[in-house]
């Protein structure tokens, strides 16, 4: 075993490819994360003007055709057509990032939405008794309280970092496609596919970890 690892890690200096997989698994999930987070907070405004409407909007329509749409086809599917179609000849990276992005704002709205309609209704109505407008009442008032809401289901962003392994589908050289490059060079699958699966569990492990101290730190402030 040990001299399958480092055939797979060491020998010709192999672990240089996993580096380089690993920062493209990085960069893509961190630009997906941060578009997802923003277009998805702006999707879930967009269906909330509904309820601000008491009937549905054209905003509320865009933003749930949107969400039906996204959350009714396959991740690989997407990145086929944006890879393929839509920005076909671009790098990598920017598909990978843009698709990604575009389907994880989906789940993200979803789960803002729930979580600013968790807030109670009275704080909306006395904003705005206050004299405040809509968007200041959200933005100052109901936004910094569904955050406590939100932070929970948006774990879900965890596993984004684990379904960017399907990039290599595409020719995109992630983590998980250098593995597979690694086995077609030494005939070998296990040491490769373990470690891959090492390096996804150590990352994801620390990112749950922050995430439950931040929770933590959050429960700790509603009971001052």
């Amino acid at each position: 075993m040990l001299d399958s690892f480092y055939t797979a890690f060491i020998e010709e200096q192999r672990y240089l490819l996993y580096l380089d997989g690993l920062k493209m698994t990085i960069l893509v999930s961190v630009i997906a994360i941060i578009i997802g987070v923003v277009l998805g907070t702006l999707l879930a405004l967009m269906r909330l003007t509904a309820e601000q409407k008491g009937k549905s909007t054209l905003l509320s329509k865009i933003a749930y055709v949107y969400i039906d749409i996204i959350r009714g086809t396959p991740t690989l599917t997407q990145l086929m057509i944006m890879y393929f179609v839509i920005l076909k000849g671009q790098s990598g990276l920017l598909v990978g990032s843009l698709t990604f992005g575009l389907n994880s704002a989906a789940y993200v709205a979803e789960i803002i939405r729930a979580g600013i309609q968790a807030v109670d209704q009275g704080q909306m109505e006395g904003g705005r008794s206050l004299g405040l407008s809509y968007v200041q009442t959200m933005k100052d008032i109901i936004l910094p309280q569904a955050i406590k809401n939100i932070l929970l289901p948006l774990e879900m962003i965890i596993v984004l970092i684990k379904e960017t392994s399907i990039l290599g589908y595409v020719a995109i050289v992630d983590l998980t496609k250098v593995s597979d490059f690694v086995i077609s060079r030494i005939f070998e699958a296990l040491a490769p596919l373990l470690g891959t699966a090492l390096i996804y569990y150590v990352i994801v492990k620390i990112l749950t970890l922050g995430l439950n101290a931040l929770e933590r730190r959050l429960r700790q402030s509603d009971r001052r």
